[in-house]
């Protein structure tokens, strides 16, 4: 999907952030509180939530991943911030952050077209795949154990055509947004 603002400008897409970050994620105790507080103090919106949900084919640390978590996505600038909430105590790549440094930054997202090669790319500089998924427009992801580099994970997001489609979608949605219909499904 491409869009554009007005009749007459050129189609608005996502093309320009293949390879670099897209995305900065934090975890959040309350999902519906942290969205208002992002819009109120920062005026990000609208936000797209899913969940709760349990990942579908979600693999942690090699064993299937079985926590519940909602999340939220919106963009500011050209920047998607993402707000994730688990609901349970079950082990996962967001709770074992917020065990050791408590709420807060938790990843960086990449989109790639070229999703193996990156990894191996990472896997390479000793950032092991800490969780690994395939989402519902039929994208994978793969969050890299980048913490003691970086202090943060690196969420590989394949950048197919459905997935980028997802995202143009939340792009536009934040360009001139006035702030009516601030939570959405997404």
């Amino acid at each position: 999907m491409t869009a554009s603002l007005r009749s007459g400008q050129p189609p608005l897409t996502l093309e320009h952030k293949l390879g670099k970050v897209i995305q900065y994620a934090y975890t959040v105790p309350d999902l519906d509180a942290a969205m208002r507080q992002y819009t109120e103090v920062l005026r990000i919106g609208p936000w797209f939530k899913r969940g709760p949900f349990v990942p579908r084919s979600g693999l942690y640390r090699g064993e299937p991943a079985t926590s519940r978590l909602s999340l939220a996505r919106a963009f500011s600038g050209d920047s998607m911030i993402e707000l994730i909430q688990q609901h349970d105590d079950e082990p996962s790549i967001f709770r074992e952050v917020t065990l050791a440094r408590g709420y807060g930054f938790h990843h960086w997202a990449i989109p790639t077209r070229d999703f193996d090669e990156d990894t191996r790319r990472y896997q390479a500089r000793g950032f092991e795949v800490a969780f690994s998924d395939v989402l519902d427009t039929g994208a994978r992801i793969r969050y890299l154990d980048a913490v003691s580099a970086v202090g943060g994970l690196i969420e590989l997001v394949e950048a197919t055509p459905a997935q980028l489609d997802r995202y143009t979608l939340f792009y536009v949605s934040s360009i001139g947004w006035d702030g009516a219909n601030p939570v959405r499904e997404g």
